[in-house]
């Protein structure tokens, strides 16, 4: 179960739907970051928008960054009552979107 321990980041490239306005989006952006004061496991987050010249990113748009103990605890995350309250703000103004969980690795020079 070594593999379960240690620091994971849980990513999502988004692409907000075209008819959702700015305001709405700002909206979900702040219940999101708000995660963190709610679900223990939960110890950071971040996020941007695409600023990317090279044009790759197949109509995402933003990208969230959420930064966890454990593989525990994404797994206490998922379920959590405040995560799936702030999913069904989430998903309904969403045309897609990718997760990707992975645990950082350091080169070793």
């Amino acid at each position: 179960m070594e593999e379960a321990k240690g620091v994971v980041k849980h990513v999502l490239l988004v692409k907000f739907k075209d008819d959702v306005p700015p305001e709405k989006i700002d909206e979900v952006i702040e219940a999101f970051a708000n995660l963190v004061n709610l679900i223990e496991p939960l110890k950071n987050f971040q996020w941007g928008t695409n600023v990317s010249i090279e044009n790759l990113n197949q109509g995402y748009t933003h990208l969230f960054e959420c930064t966890f103990e454990s593989v525990q605890g994404v797994a206490e995350y998922i379920p959590h009552p405040a995560h799936v309250e702030f999913s069904n703000l989430f998903v309904p103004v969403i045309d897609k979107f990718v997760v990707f969980d992975y645990k950082p690795t350091f080169p070793k020079f």
